[in-house]
């Protein structure tokens, strides 16, 4: 059999790929190292309650035609990202905002928060901020740093906030307003139902195997100056659409990407109805080793008797683990400069995805460059 491409990675940048070029006719083989489609986004369920398996995922975007395009697979609610942040017994909103600062400092007009900060950034006296703590402090003063941006930021890069460098934080959005709604995006909500079933209608009509990695599935040769790619069955795919890690596809031939991982602790609470009223709480304590709990009944409204809570701990990245989040230094990015000048040498292959690409994405960016990508093939 010969196929047209072979997507590897059934996530959003290789679902909607494959969507896409199956409509036009062409074929298409998906395959998946993992047991089951949808990627980082799968929602699977549990008591009744659609968990999502790698984290809290909130689909916003303010381009029409994106929201539009991922209605076609799924209704979606109402839902508004609304987190809390927990700082020891305290509780404030995020994004910051009016009730963030009302909290933190009992101010009551924009005109007092600002005098606040500016107060608090003006006695630091920081004009080059020389690391991240620098730059934090000189964008919004020391009581919103030191309790809702410091612990927080170094358990997620698992090192001191003065040793990671300042271009990490670019700006910190303070909002002088009562408004806890955390994107500004014009469209917001969840899959109801969960996103598995989103990803399963882009995928209808298309082959899809999951449980097998694209090294021991395919083989490249090259014959004739060209790559052939070739399963063990014998088919062969005129191109490969990748979404995994970029280093690895290369065999690591010119060094390693740094990346952040996860971990996920998943407690099922029987007859306990509501376990922290919000769906995301952020631990902003240096000293309580997970960054959040999320409670996924709340981003369905879910009335069970149950209720599903899950544990978030960020970590280093080590071989065997999940990657999820590229490390974009000057280090990491010269290194993927040469890893993207080295697939150019491979006319056949297409990378995507933010690991095939090396780069953070929300979602609905992933989508448009996976939409891009179809368009530049077509």
């Amino acid at each position: 059999m010969k196929y047209d491409y072979l997507v590897v990675g059934a996530g959003l940048f290789g679902s909607v790929f494959a969507c896409e070029m199956n409509r036009c006719g062409r074929r298409v083989l998906v395959i998946d190292k993992r047991e089951h489609i949808a990627g980082n986004v799968y929602t699977e369920s549990v008591q009744g309650i659609q968990v999502h398996r790698y984290g809290a995922h909130i689909f916003h975007t303010s381009d029409e035609k994106i929201w539009n395009y991922v209605n076609q697979f799924a209704a979606f609610n109402h839902y508004v990202n609304s987190p809390i942040a927990r700082y020891q017994e305290e509780l404030y909103n995020l994004p910051f905002n009016m009730n963030t600062f009302n909290r933190m400092w009992g101010v009551i007009t924009p005109a007092e928060a600002k005098e606040k900060i500016a107060g608090q950034i003006a006695g630091l006296g920081i004009t080059e901020p020389r690391n991240l703590e620098e730059q934090a402090l000189s964008l919004v003063g020391t009581d919103v740093y030191e309790k809702l941006v410091k612990g927080y930021t170094e358990k997620q890069w698992g090192r001191s906030c003065k040793e990671l460098p300042a271009f990490i934080i670019k700006r910190l959005p303070l909002r002088f307003t009562y408004d806890n709604n955390y994107f500004n995006d014009r469209y917001q909500g969840i899959p109801i139902g969960g996103y598995t079933i989103m990803v399963e209608n882009m995928l209808k009509g298309i082959e899809v195997k999951t449980g097998v990695s694209y090294k021991a599935f395919a083989t490249e040769q090259s014959i004739d100056g060209r790559i052939v790619v070739t399963d063990h069955a014998g088919n062969t795919y005129d191109k490969v659409v990748y979404t995994g890690m970029l280093d690895e596809y290369f065999d690591f031939c010119l060094g390693r990407l740094e990346y952040r991982s996860l971990r996920f602790e998943t407690q099922v609470l029987e007859g306990c109805d509501n376990y922290q009223g919000n769906a995301v709480v952020n631990y902003t304590q240096r000293e309580i080793p997970y960054t959040r709990i999320i409670e996924h009944k709340h981003f369905e409204f879910g009335t069970q008797p149950d209720t599903v809570i899950t544990r978030e701990y960020p970590a280093l990245w080590q071989e065997g683990e999940e990657p999820y989040y590229p490390v974009n230094n000057e280090t990491n990015d010269a290194l993927l400069g040469r890893y993207q000048e080295l697939a150019k040498t491979r006319p056949h292959l297409i990378l995507g995805g933010r690991l095939g690409q090396y780069k953070y994405y929300d979602m609905d960016k992933v989508i448009g460059t996976a939409l891009e990508e179809v368009r530049k093939e077509l």
